[in-house]
C-alpha cells in the first residue's frame, strides 16, 4: 500500500510540472494564479499522501497549514485584482 502512494505521490508531482508551464506562459494573471493555487492544492495532497504513507501525523498538520496559507493567498490576489479593476474603471 505505501509503493500506491508513493506512485501517487510522484504523479502528482509531474501534474505541478505541467502546471509550472500555465504559471510560465499563462496569458493573464488570473491563468497563473490559478496554476500557482494548483501548487497549493497539489502541496497538500502529497504531503497527506506522505503522511499515510510514513505514518506521520506531523505532516498532516504541514498540509492543513499549506491548505490555510493557499486560501489567503488567493483572498488576497482576489482583492488585489478587485481593486486594480475598481480603480481602471473610474475616470478620475
Amino acid at each position: 500500500m505505501e509503493t500506491l502512494y508513493l506512485t501517487m505521490a510522484l504523479f502528482l508531482l509531474l501534474n505541478l510540472i505541467a502546471g509550472m508551464w500555465r504559471v510560465l506562459r499563462g496569458p493573464t494573471a488570473a491563468d497563473r494564479m490559478l496554476a500557482t493555487q494548483l501548487f497549493g492544492t497539489t502541496a497538500v495532497a502529497i504531503l497527506l499522501l506522505l503522511a499515510q504513507a510514513d505514518d506521520n501525523p506531523a505532516l498532516r498538520d504541514v498540509a492543513l497549514v499549506f491548505a490555510i496559507l493557499a486560501a489567503v493567498t488567493a483572498v488576497a490576489f482576489v482583492r488585489r485584482a478587485w481593486s486594480a479593476s475598481e480603480t481602471e474603471d473610474d475616470p478620475a
